[in-house]
């Protein structure tokens, strides 16, 4: 049998997959890089090894140690699952910026998680950057990796990521397409394939807010601005971010990322965060003027499994004002109201007591509800209707709702577009839901008006 003699030896060598149906209309290639299929999901995995090695033979991290760092994640967690493997305690400090599913990542691998207003600014000491200094100060035994400025972070690239893709395209990649964060990636990355072959043309992908591009081009330094993009961009100038390796900035929005992320995963299978998102937008762009002959290469940072609660949800996206308008479907706007803690549909069955029927929607504070057999929308009934014949005549309490229900609501597919279903609540006070044929709940005006 082939096996690994820990997780330690799976970093690296990840695959590189070509994109099909994304690059329609595109002559060059367009690869991947799959830095998802590390152990720890991201392109991190690699420095996080190689810090603690290079700290380890500079005697500067002692056995039982505590590792601290700044991150947005995923170098945590390529730092802690390296330290579950060799003994060492993890704290790691994040801006609240970051996803809830990188902070149980890291929880779940044993590491110690703080956080930070993403509003403060660098150099104050509630950024978190100031606060993982002060920790480290304050802790014995500790080390602050501080992959800004730690030179093992570019090194881990130069040796493993630029070997990897000159080997991979046999020497024949002419476009190289990473983020700026810390600056490793690209910097070490780009060197090595700039020593290779220097018209190898290296491409940076940048969020809007970040500085980068304006000092690049300008030499000026400003202030950046808050972007959603979690892990990429900065307001401040890393020194692993050597600009020689670095031909052009491409500057992406968030919209246009968190879309493009979507896309990936719809279109091509590769499911991955945002970041992913605004290399892809920079390596397309670049892509579109190319010929035939030429190979570009882009980095897949990390897994979208990460983002769940974020951008791969409709529900965020529309908070956010990111999501497309042909996206707002019956679905994403019932989706929405289930947050609400109501069951997704409160029914009476047709063969119940009036009784019982009132009682259900007194219990749950609704005013109507569907009548459904077996699923099946069969009428309605409502509390104002109910109560007015009941004054009428008392004894009707205990007939079968059967005997009174109105009219069912009209029935509305969640994939419709909500306009839709707001066409139905023109002249229904609701309108039912249904995913492949199943009623799964109710959108009543003021649900859509809430939504809106």
């Amino acid at each position: 049998m082939k096996v690994a003699n820990s997780i330690l030896d799976l970093f690296g060598k990840t695959p590189l997959v070509r994109l099909n149906h994304l690059t329609k209309g595109i002559k060059a290639t367009v690869y991947a890089k799959m830095e998802s299929m590390n152990p720890g999901g991201s392109v991190k995995d690699r420095i996080g090894i190689a810090m603690i090695e290079d700290a380890e033979i500079r005697g500067v991290l002692e056995p039982g140690g505590t590792i601290i760092e700044a991150t947005s994640g995923n170098t945590g967690i390529g730092l802690a699952v390296a330290a579950a493997a060799k003994g060492y305690k993890c704290i790691f400090v994040m801006t609240e910026k970051v996803s809830v599913e990188k902070r149980r990542y890291l929880q779940a691998l044993g590491a110690d998680v703080v956080i930070c207003p993403m509003t403060a600014k660098n150099d104050t000491p509630e950024h978190y950057v100031s606060v993982a200094k002060r920790i480290a100060h304050e802790t014995h035994n500790s080390l602050f990796m501080y992959q800004y400025n730690n030179p093992a972070n570019p090194e881990a690239h130069y040796h493993s990521t630029g070997p990897e893709l000159w080997e991979q395209t046999k020497g024949k990649i002419t476009h190289f397409v990473s983020s700026i964060g810390t600056g490793g990636t690209i910097s070490g990355t780009g060197r090595y394939l700039k020593e290779k072959n220097p018209k190898i043309r290296v491409i940076a992908a940048d969020p809007y807010g970040s500085i980068f591009k304006t000092y690049k081009e300008s030499g000026v330094m400003t202030e950046g601005t808050p972007y959603l993009v979690e892990g990429i961009g900065q307001d401040m100038l890393p020194e692993n971010v050597h600009f020689k390796y670095i031909d052009e900035i491409i500057n992406v929005t968030d919209k246009d990322s968190f879309h493009m992320s979507r896309r990936l995963a719809r279109e091509e299978g590769i499911f991955t965060g945002g970041s992913t998102g605004t290399i892809v937008c920079a390596a397309l762009k670049v892509a579109k003027d190319l010929t035939k002959d030429d190979i570009v290469v882009f980095i897949v940072c990390d897994t979208g499994e990460r983002y769940l609660s974020k951008h791969h949800s409709d529900e965020w996206m529309r908070e956010k004002r990111l999501l497309e308008k042909d996206k707002t479907t019956v679905g994403v706007v019932f989706q929405t109201k289930l947050s609400g803690g109501l069951p997704n549909l409160v029914g009476a069955s047709p063969d119940e007591t009036i009784g019982i029927a009132l009682s259900r929607l007194e219990e749950f504070n609704v005013s109507q509800m569907p009548v459904l057999d077996n699923n099946k929308s069969v009428g309605s009934i409502s509390e104002a209707e109910l109560m007015s014949r009941i004054i009428e005549d008392p004894g009707i309490i205990d007939k079968k709702v059967s005997d009174v229900m109105d009219s069912p609501y009209p029935i509305v597919d969640e994939a419709e577009d909500i306009k839709h279903g707001i066409q139905h609540l023109k002249k229904s006070p609701a309108v039912l839901v249904s995913q492949y044929g199943r009623i799964i709940g109710i959108l009543t005006r003021i649900d859509v008006l809430d939504f809106v």
